[in-house]
């Protein structure tokens, strides 16, 4: 069966005090104990996150990004060795703000890909097209290259460790939602291009979020779609009734 996830990305939010408390007050509400729960705080809160969810079975802690690099004179950055050392189970690789704000290509992304994977952490590779491209009738094309120029250069089992979340760029932060038919037609097309290039089996287990402005209001009906197996949470991870709710929709 394939893992229901629910995943927290916290962006740029929240002092140390108030992280703590937020999560804190999630774990309290948690009672979907069957539902992989991922918290990426940002990079200062990874080590308090972990002593706090390190008795929670289903909890996971996740970074938001990494650098390609595994050492060296990169100011600012932080590896996945390092991460790993933190605690750190799952990365968000690839999430259009990273995409847009830093212009990272899909030879970095693939460069980053690679260095999670080889300090034995999983990942969450965000794919999705801006409005444009879904109004000129280029959304299938634009994702399935992000996928293809980032993620087909592993094989099978590597690729066993990858969680792939859509994330239309035009539903994040927007408050606009992809409809139930919008999210679940991209989410086939994702499950069909993995199992040209990886087949059957291996599609069928991959866990496939959907991305785009997930709230306690769509979460039922987007988790109830046959190839949406779970959310990136954005603005209503930073809320712990709302995300909790969110993870109670299985």
């Amino acid at each position: 069966m394939r893992r229901k996830i629910v995943a927290g990305n916290w962006k740029m939010n929240g002092s140390l005090e108030e992280g703590r408390l937020l999560l804190s007050e999630i774990i309290a509400k948690n009672e979907n104990t069957e539902t992989l729960v991922l918290i990426a705080p940002p990079f200062p809160h990874l080590a308090i996150a972990k002593e706090t969810i390190e008795h929670n079975s289903n909890f996971y802690l996740a970074a938001q990004n990494c650098h390609q690099e595994d050492k060296g004179a990169f100011t600012g950055e932080v590896s996945a060795p390092i991460l790993e050392s933190f605690g750190v189970s799952f990365v968000i690789i690839g999430h259009s703000e990273r995409r847009e704000y830093f212009g990272e290509t899909h030879q970095q992304l693939a460069d980053k890909v690679d260095a999670v994977l080889g300090s034995g952490m999983q990942i969450v590779f965000c794919v999705g097209e801006k409005l444009e491209e879904r109004e000129t009738g280029k959304h299938f094309e634009i994702v399935k290259k992000q996928i293809a120029d980032s993620l087909f250069h592993l094989n099978a089992e590597l690729f066993k460790s990858v969680v792939i979340a859509y994330e239309p760029v035009w539903a994040i932060g927007t408050g606009v939602t992809a409809s139930t038919e919008q999210a679940q037609e991209m989410h086939s097309f994702i499950r069909e291009t993995i199992q040209e290039q990886f087949g059957n089996v291996v599609a069928e287990e991959l866990s496939i979020l959907y991305g785009g402005s997930c709230n306690v209001k769509n979460a039922s009906s987007l988790f109830a779609c046959k190839d949406i197996d779970g959310g990136l949470i954005g603005g209503a991870s930073l809320k712990a009734a709302d995300f909790s709710t969110i993870i109670n929709a299985f």
